[in-house]
């Protein structure tokens, strides 16, 4: 069995509201020395396989095809045993 933990962030390029919002809260409070905050997601997949190859092509798939919009956002993943 393994483990697949996939980041997903906003590209560089994309405006990230939801960033500016905590950003302005975060100086609101006091914390001024914080600068650019950008949003992402954070998933751990559990796969029944211990096939790393394999398992890193299906979670490729499963990142293109609903875990990411890759139009505006970028993944990475790291797989590990479980």
């Amino acid at each position: 069995m393994l483990k697949a933990t996939v980041y997903v962030t906003i590209k560089q390029n994309v405006l990230d509201p939801q960033g500016s919002a905590v950003q302005g809260a975060l100086h609101s409070m006091g914390f001024a020395e914080v600068g650019k905050v950008r949003i992402g997601k954070y998933m751990e997949l559990e796969l029944d396989t211990s096939d790393a190859a394999e398992a890193e092509a299906r979670v490729k798939a499963m990142c293109e095809k609903l875990l990411a919009n890759t139009v505006i956002e970028d993944y990475r993943f790291e797989l590990s045993s479980k």
